[in-house]
């Protein structure tokens, strides 16, 4: 645990939360495009909903109304209304399909999610969802290439390089802080090591817990139902961790430790298909083997 506690520890310590911050405070300005002053209005309400009287007074500062003065600056974002004729491809606010809307605006401008989910609401619970979602596959693929060392770096393109990390655990506990930092950042919540105390020292609390019970299930697994069982480990954890986050963030406190159990559950079922799915793609003659295998537990 000792030694663990150390490669964590050098892990962390590669994180720079400033990063985050920078991502956070980066400006953004969205130019609205609309046939008529209800559409706008329309338009400026999904925007600036669900947020406290000050912060949508600064928010709506980001957004301005076409026609666009020409001296005005360059804008990062434009979008049109649904009765407007919009350019091909262009953004298109649908006010009966937001939804689809908000996830085709953070898949088409990744760099500006955090500060989308920091300044506007709606954007926050699908941004955190992929932030989560991305961090627990990333956990998962690397949980994966310990058992598969052949694979890198020709097919496996991970974040960081594996070859910096002594432990398992030493990446995904660093991976996961790293997201604790998004987490927050998106939520309009302070960021940094100091700032965040508590939730880090869950991070690395829980990372010897994820540990041993990943150590349990391979030692009584033969090599692929124990492969498919570290990484189904990796998957839950990170994703419990992160929804607990995500929970804390909103409404001031987490799960119950039977919510957690039952999150968890299902976030290992899950876990196991999605390091199916990378195995199949990385190793596909091992593919029959580990699905009956899984099948088995």
């Amino acid at each position: 645990m000792f030694d663990s506690l150390i490669h964590i520890k050098k892990a962390i310590g590669t994180l720079n939360p400033q990063h985050v911050r920078d991502l956070s405070e980066r400006p953004i300005r969205i130019a609205l495009h609309a046939s008529n002053q209800d559409a706008y209005r329309q338009m400026e309400e999904f925007f600036l909903s669900q947020l406290t009287p000050a912060r949508r007074r600064q928010s709506a500062l980001l957004l301005a109304r076409a026609p666009i003065p020409p001296s005005t600056q360059p804008f990062d974002l434009h979008v049109y209304d649904s009765g407007t004729l919009a350019p091909e491809k262009a953004l298109v606010f649908h006010p009966h399909h937001t939804q689809a809307f908000v996830l085709k605006v953070l898949a088409n401008n990744p760099s500006s999610g955090v500060v989308l989910a920091q300044r506007f609401v709606p954007f926050r619970r699908p941004f955190i969802d992929r932030v989560i979602a991305k961090t627990a596959r990333e956990n998962t693929l690397f949980s994966i290439s310990t058992a598969l060392p052949d694979v890198i770096p020709s097919i496996i393109e991970l974040p960081w390089a594996v070859a910096e990390f002594a432990s398992d655990t030493a990446f995904l506990t660093m991976n996961q802080v790293r997201m604790a930092f998004l987490l927050a950042a998106a939520s309009d919540r302070e960021v940094g090591y100091m700032q965040q105390k508590a939730e880090i020292a869950s991070v690395i609390g829980s990372a010897f817990g994820w540990r041993a019970l990943a150590r349990q299930l391979v030692g009584k697994i033969p090599f692929g139902g124990g492969l498919i069982a570290k990484a189904a480990v990796a998957y839950a954890g990170t994703r419990v961790l992160g929804l607990s986050l995500e929970r804390y963030y909103s409404i001031g406190f987490t799960y119950t430790r039977e919510e957690r159990d039952q999150i968890y559950s299902e976030a290992f079922r899950q876990g196991k298909q999605v390091a199916l799915k990378m195995v199949s793609y990385i190793r596909p003659e091992l593919t029959a083997k580990l699905n009956g295998r899984a099948q088995q537990r």
